[in-house]
């Protein structure tokens, strides 16, 4: 595997972003479960060791950038679902949830479907998935306007003179700054091992119906069908079937430890798909075998990373993520609007997708592509 600063730095904001953006999420979700503090260690250990197995194993495998991701949207189900349910039952909802998803890559319907998704959508759809980091990155300047000056600064500097080292600079000089600042608070951080706690699924009608199919639902839609589309923007044209497969297994064997849905990045994934990354995109899948290795060590040391990751302050995680992404941002939105008679389609795609609104549980992401596919199909049939 090439080693490269590129990389490893992609592979590391990755993970920095996705567990600072969402890691609350997790704790909270285990906590309504009723998990005790070993258990919430384990659901920590559990996911990041399930993804880091998989970012590394499927990027090795077929030399794409493939990350997986613990399912967001699964987690804020969670938290206003688990309050009825025993622990044993969340585990049966878990194993039931991932043997759906592993069904679906099994079958080869999901694929079948992906399929018929237009580039220029699918462009539109990326491109308001991550508009919103984008505006966040200019949020930060009423509150922090030295950090924001400074990594457009080193942002501008890197992109004219080391443009593949872009992104080394940014996180650098942000760290240096917050450093000399005294903002990075890691004298509250103890290194502790993680270990997995067993717990036995137990299975009910009450929780088939309030867990297990609402978290296969959202991860399907929220979390699989961007992470696929935002594979297919970058060029690349994976094995979705497979791809979707293996992270039904992957919850299939660890959702008895807290490993509740584990599926494809999509926001992460697109920091480890830039040219920033590597020129020929053929060589960006080493980024996310870092990003595994990076989950390996956030999910062997659980909680005590959380703490690490916490000491960030949020505006530099904020401006580092909205920098990152200011390439992949501008390219989609290139490519889903080159061609006149598909721009309406599109732009209501990129529209509805940035607006984050979320309707009978399914996202704003799947509500774009199915209205831009409608108007887009209306459009083909009046030609």
């Amino acid at each position: 595997m090439p080693f490269t600063l590129p990389h490893l730095a992609a592979g590391l904001i990755a993970v920095l972003v996705g567990y600072t953006s969402s890691v609350v999420l997790i704790i909270q979700a285990a906590t309504a479960a009723g998990a005790d503090a070993a258990q919430v260690s384990s659901w920590l250990w559990t996911l990041g060791i399930g993804m880091g197995v998989s970012c590394i194993g499927l990027s090795l495998y077929y030399r794409v950038p493939v990350l997986t991701a613990w399912s967001t949207p699964g987690a804020a189900l969670l938290i206003t679902s688990l309050g009825n349910f025993s622990l044993g039952e969340a585990i049966g909802a878990f194993v039931i949830s991932s043997l759906l998803i592993t069904l679906c890559g099994i079958s080869g319907w999901f694929d079948r479907l992906m399929r018929h998704i237009p580039a220029p959508l699918a462009a539109a759809m990326l491109a308001g998935v991550l508009l919103r980091f984008g505006l966040d990155l200019f949020r930060v300047a009423p509150q922090d306007p030295l950090l924001l000056g400074a990594l457009l600064l080193a942002f501008l500097i890197g992109r004219h003179l080391w443009p593949r080292y872009t992104m080394v600079l940014v996180l650098a000089t942000g760290m240096l700054l917050c450093t000399l600042r005294d903002e990075l608070q890691l004298s509250t951080v103890h290194w502790q091992l993680s270990s997995p706690v067993w717990i036995t699924p137990t299975f009910s009608l009450d929780a088939l119906l309030g867990i297990a199919l609402p978290l296969f639902i959202v991860t399907m839609t929220s979390q699989n069908m961007p992470g696929i589309t935002i594979l297919r923007a970058h060029g690349y044209q994976p094995a979705t079937s497979s791809l979707i497969t293996w992270t039904g297994l992957t919850g299939l064997l660890l959702a008895p430890f807290g490993g509740y849905a584990f599926n494809l990045a999509a926001i992460t994934a697109a920091i480890c798909m830039g040219k920033e990354v590597d020129p020929d995109a053929n060589r960006r899948w080493p980024a996310a075998v870092w990003a595994g290795c990076f989950y390996l060590l956030t999910g062997c040391f659980g909680a005590t990373v959380v703490a690490l990751f916490s000491a960030f302050p949020t505006a530099l995680v904020t401006c580092v993520a909205g920098l990152a992404l200011l390439g992949t941002i501008g390219s989609s939105l290139h490519s889903a609007l080159q061609q006149d008679e598909e721009r309406e389609a599109t732009l209501l795609t990129f529209i509805i997708t940035a607006s984050g609104i979320s309707l009978l549980g399914v996202g704003s992401a799947c509500w774009g592509l199915l209205v831009g596919i409608g108007l887009y199909s209306v459009n083909r049939l009046r030609a």
